[in-house]
């Protein structure tokens, strides 16, 4: 009797020793993985164009904000000029001006304030099929110093100066000029509730509640610089 291996044997043997050694790598491979890569806890690198061997780093944790002033500054500045600055492009400023988690006045204002800047006459004007160029450019211009100031007797809430200049028609050679007083309010949204929709543009939640056109004496007017058209 011939001592030989039928050649199903044979096959079954060699799958059995290729799946050996393939759980081996594989088991092999998972360790070094979780090796190279410890997510369960963080890791510090520090790159450096110059190594010296008596260089000492101290780690210490970033110590949170308690003034907000500064940044609230800045963020009332650029809501300025966000709501009524306006480039000659339509689909800039449908995107900017948009009703939906996207648009940046939206994103930064209550439901209440950006109802009335939705009934301005420039954004009515944008949001209509126009078939003419649209041949309007506005800027606003704040002075050197002092363009945002808060009140003192109230809380969150600051005095906005600005000139707005407009101009218009086919050779922008037509102009609105005319200088405005603010009062911004301000609100900050509970920390930890800061929507999906406002990582980018408003990663601190805060919110326009107030918006009006005051004058030297504080009173409130009827009037929105984007009401610029319908005086003309």
């Amino acid at each position: 009797m011939q001592d030989r291996i039928e050649p199903p044997i044979l096959i079954s043997r060699l799958m059995t020793f290729v799946m050996a050694v393939a759980s081996v790598v594989l088991f092999v491979l998972v360790l070094t993985l979780d090796k190279m890569f410890p997510l369960n806890r963080p890791q510090v690198f520090f790159l450096t164009t110059q190594m010296t061997e008596n260089r000492e780093l101290t780690l210490t944790e970033m110590p949170k904000p308690q003034d907000l002033t500064k940044y609230k500054v800045d963020f009332i500045r650029e809501y300025v000029r966000e709501r009524n600055e306006i480039v000659p492009d339509l689909a800039i400023m449908r995107a900017k001006w948009a009703n939906s988690p996207t648009g940046t006045v939206k994103t930064r204002s209550s439901d209440a304030v950006f109802g009335k800047f939705a009934m301005t006459d420039m954004v009515n004007i944008i949001r209509q099929d126009l078939d003419e160029a649209f041949n309007i450019k506005c800027d606003v211009e704040f002075p050197e110093k002092f363009y945002v100031v808060p009140q003192t007797n109230a809380q969150d809430t600051y005095t906005v100066n600005f000139t707005y200049i407009c101009r218009y028609g086919a050779l922008k050679n037509q102009q609105y000029i005319q200088q405005y007083k603010l009062r911004v309010k301000l609100q900050s949204t509970a920390a930890g509730a800061v929507k999906w929709a406002d990582r980018m543009e408003n990663p601190l939640g805060i919110r326009v509640i107030e918006y009006d056109v005051i004058d030297n004496q504080g009173r409130v007017l009827d009037d929105d610089p984007l009401n610029w058209a319908s005086k003309e």
